[in-house]
């Protein structure tokens, strides 16, 4: 008898799913289905996983196709599951080409062609519907946006847009999506929102239309480049009843959050000073380093450490003073002073220097301290003048830390009446207008 196995998490089981049972079941004499649990499901980060282990078990007993039902619980339990059972195939989706070869070792690895874009009439007959995306650009975000978004139930990245159509082939051949095109047109009416990963100065115009089209929109920081846009784009997802989401995946960390969370109950006291670096040596002909594509260390890293700044101080400061170095045209070393009337926050941003790129938090008891890179919040300590007291937080930060923005995209839209963003209207506002500043020289300092 041949034994087959293959694993998902099966939420909301739809016809992609149903497809790569019966191709699994088609390898061989007896199927066996490994659902996750929930625990991990959580501790890969698998967000929003709407139903429980027992409904999803249900639903793949009632397709009829698995000979045998496993939880599938921890990490390795693949490895493990294929020799206690004499497993002599592994089956598992396309889109996890090569995650898997290690197991050709105990059986015989098989990757399914998975359905291109997904069926959703019965999802939609049970109010559960999945959020057909679509990515705006195919450069070196948009390919780490595609693995991330397998770890939210409730949405599927189906197609790809590019001015460039052979870039949109390539694109949506690797990524295995069920259409690409340089129409955007025919991008918009396939798809529910979209998500821009496109350079800088397209991201207003590519906005304006999407939203114009009924679109949900998340897009790539920094959103926008003015405050004038901001506004105006803002206002018309209002006025449209629309998401309107800026992707910094910071803002959406748990470490962060709870970060924020505990500087705002007074766990360090009253804050006094923020001081934030992020930078990175870059060279080579990148859009990075182009002048004319809106380029350098303010327009690429900015929102980062203005971030922590704007939650804890607001957006009323008073003044703000930057001191740059200019070469080919872009800035490749910017710090920042922001005057607030009783408090401080400060960063550093840099393609061409190297700092420590830490995170810390001046309080009137302690203070709170983010090791490098701190944008990447798992872990920080608050610390005091005694040193016993002082504590320490660890939350992980799955992947490429994009899930956990998706994951509050799709709850919004799904959840209208929730107004609440992790960075909201006014902080994204902010930070454009401190970019727009900046950009046009004011109270800008010039470092030979």
């Amino acid at each position: 008898m041949k034994k087959i196995i293959t694993y998902g998490t099966f939420d909301l089981l739809h016809h992609g799913h149903i497809n790569i049972l019966k191709r699994a079941k088609e390898l061989g004499d007896y199927l066996i289905v490994g659902v996750t649990g929930e625990a991990y499901d959580k501790g890969r980060g698998k967000l929003n996983v709407q139903k429980s282990t027992i409904e999803r078990i249900e639903d793949v007993r009632s397709t009829g196709l698995a000979d045998e039902i496993i939880i599938e619980e921890y990490e390795g339990q693949k490895m493990d599951d294929i020799q206690k059972y004499n497993i002599d195939v592994f089956a598992i989706g396309s889109d996890w080409k090569g995650k898997f070869d290690y197991l050709n070792e105990f059986c015989e690895v098989i990757y399914l062609e998975r359905t291109k874009g997904v069926s959703s009439t019965k999802l939609r007959s049970q109010n559960r519907k999945i959020i057909s995306l679509g990515v705006v650009g195919s450069g070196r975000i948009a390919n780490r946006f595609i693995p991330e978004s397998k770890y939210v139930s409730g949405i599927n990245v189906n197609g790809v847009f590019n001015p460039n159509i052979n870039e949109a082939r390539e694109f949506g051949k690797k990524h295995e999506l069920s259409f690409y095109t340089d129409n955007l047109e025919k991008f918009f009416s396939k798809v529910d929102a979209i998500y821009i990963a496109s350079p800088h100065l397209s991201h207003a115009g590519y906005i304006k239309q999407a939203l114009g089209n009924g679109k949900h929109v998340l897009c790539e920081n920094p959103m926008v480049l003015t405050e004038h846009d901001a506004q105006n784009l803002y206002d018309l997802a209002e006025n449209k009843k629309l998401v309107l989401m800026e992707a910094m995946k910071t803002a959406y960390a748990p470490a962060f959050n709870q970060l924020m969370a505990f500087i705002k109950s007074g766990a360090i006291g009253t804050v006094k000073d923020v001081n934030a670096t992020l930078t990175k040596l870059t060279s080579g002909p990148l859009r990075e380093l182009s002048a004319n594509e809106a380029g350098g260390s303010v327009t690429e890293m900015v929102t980062y450490p203005l971030l922590p700044i704007i939650k804890l101080f607001g957006n009323d400061y008073i003044d703000i003073q930057f001191y740059t170095w200019y070469k080919n045209d872009i800035d490749l070393f910017t710090r920042g002073i922001i005057h607030y009337k009783n408090a401080v926050g400060s960063f550093k941003v840099g393609l061409g220097v190297k700092s420590e790129g830490d995170l810390v938090i001046t309080g009137t008891k302690g203070y709170a301290y983010v090791p490098a890179p701190w944008w990447r919040t798992e872990y920080f300590e608050l610390r005091f003048e005694d040193l016993n007291k002082t504590q320490k937080y660890f939350s992980k930060y799955e992947g490429d830390g994009l899930r956990y923005e998706i994951n509050e995209f799709l709850s919004l839209i799904n959840n209208p009446e929730r107004n609440y963003m992790k960075i909201n209207r006014k902080e994204s506002t902010t930070i454009a207008v401190i970019i727009e500043k900046f950009r046009a020289g004011i109270n800008v300092h010039y470092l030979e």
